[in-house]
C-alpha cells in the first residue's frame, strides 16, 4: 500500500516509551499541556525522553504557549519535532521557526465539517505537517471522537498531513479506505485510560497495518526553506 507514518500520542511513561519505540512505530508523542489528562511535566520529560532510541521521533505537543517556552522544552528534552494544538497564527508557526532551526513543526487543525480546513493553505509556509484531529468543545485532543472520513475524502491539503481522531486498531484500516494521509496519529485509541497505553493494543495497530501491506515509514517530512521563513 504504501509508507505510513504513525505516532503514538500521550505518553506519560517510560517504560511504555521505551516498549512502543522497539514495536517500530515512527514517533512518540509528549503533552506539554499543564491541566490536561496526559501532560508529562518538564523535569519529568528531560529525566527520560532524550534518551529514548534515536530513530524515533520524539514530538512535543503544545497548546497556544509562548515561543520561547517552546524552545526551552525541545532544548531541554531533546525533542525533535513539536506539534501545536491550539489557535496559533501562521505568524506564531513562522517565528518558531526562526526560533528552532531544524525543529519539524506540526498544526493540528480541529475539524467540524470541511469548509473548516480551509484555513490550511494559510500554513503552507510555515510548518512542515498539518495534523486533522476531530472538533471537541472542551478539550484540544485526546477525545475519542472520530472525523466524518467520507466527507473529507475528497479534499486535498497544501502539506503532508496526518489523521487523528478517534483512531484505533479495529476502525484505522477502514479510515484509510478512505483518506490517503501521510500518517496517523493515535492516543485514547490505543489506552486502557488516560496516558496509561496498552501494548498490546499498538502491537495489533501495527499487525493490521502491515496485514494490508503498509510499511512504517522512518521520519516526518524534511524541512523545506519555503517552511523556515
Amino acid at each position: 500500500m504504501g509508507r505510513l507514518f504513525v505516532k503514538i500520542c500521550g505518553i506519560t511513561r517510560q517504560d511504555q516509551a521505551e516498549a512502543i519505540a522497539a514495536l517500530g512505530v515512527s514517533a512518540l508523542g509528549f503533552i506539554a499541556v499543564p491541566n490536561t489528562p496526559r501532560y508529562l511535566p518538564l523535569s519529568e520529560m528531560a529525566r527520560w525522553v532524550g534518551s529514548l532510541p534515536g530513530p524515533v521521533e520524539k514530538v512535543g505537543v503544545f497548546l497556544d504557549q509562548d515561543p520561547r517556552a517552546i524552545a526551552a522544552w525541545v532544548e531541554t528534552v531533546g525533542l525533535t519535532a513539536v506539534q501545536l494544538h491550539g489557535q496559533e497564527s501562521p505568524q506564531d508557526c513562522q517565528q518558531l521557526g526562526k526560533w528552532l532551526p531544524g525543529i519539524r513543526r506540526i498544526k493540528a487543525l480541529r475539524i467540524r465539517q470541511p469548509a473548516d480546513l480551509e484555513v490550511a493553505h494559510l500554513y503552507r509556509d510555515c510548518v512542515e505537517v498539518l495534523l486533522l484531529d476531530a472538533y471537541h468543545p472542551q478539550q484540544a485532543g485526546g477525545t475519542g471522537r472520530t472525523l466524518n472520513w467520507p466527507e473529507l475524502a475528497h479534499r486535498s491539503l497544501p502539506l503532508p498531513w496526518l489523521l487523528a481522531g478517534g483512531l484505533n486498531p479495529d476502525n484505522v484500516l477502514q479510515a484509510l479506505s478512505h483518506l490517503q494521509p501521510s500518517g496517523i496519529d493515535l492516543s485514547s485509541g490505543v489506552e486502557r485510560r488516560p496516558g496509561d497505553k496498552d501494548i498490546d493494543k499498538v502491537r495489533h495497530l501495527l499487525q493490521q497495518l502491515g496485514s494490508q501491506g503498509w510499511e512504517i515509514a522512518p521520519t516526518l517530512p524534511p524541512i523545506t526553506p519555503s517552511a523556515t521563513g
